[in-house]
């Protein structure tokens, strides 16, 4: 991520898409995307925007899966 992002030139603007939800990395290799969110927070021009199953614009029975598996994670 960080040799992806030191890319950008002056009048750059950059999108970076992922679900936190679903990585499926081994447990002891770091994400990426999760290290971007953790490291990047505090950082002046650079904005998160997260999305949830309100915003899914699928089939009526995604959202219902999307509340079992949140249901489920919280259980």
């Amino acid at each position: 991520m960080k040799m992806f992002l030191t890319r950008m030139g002056p009048s750059s603007k950059v999108i970076i898409t992922g679900d936190k939800t679903q990585i499926d990395l081994p447990k002891n290799q770091k994400s990426g995307l999760k290290d971007a969110l953790e490291t990047l927070k505090d950082v002046k021009g650079i904005a998160f925007v997260e999305l949830d199953g309100r915003d899914v614009v699928r089939h009526r029975l995604v959202k219902d899966i999307l509340d079992a598996y949140e249901k489920k994670e919280k259980e």
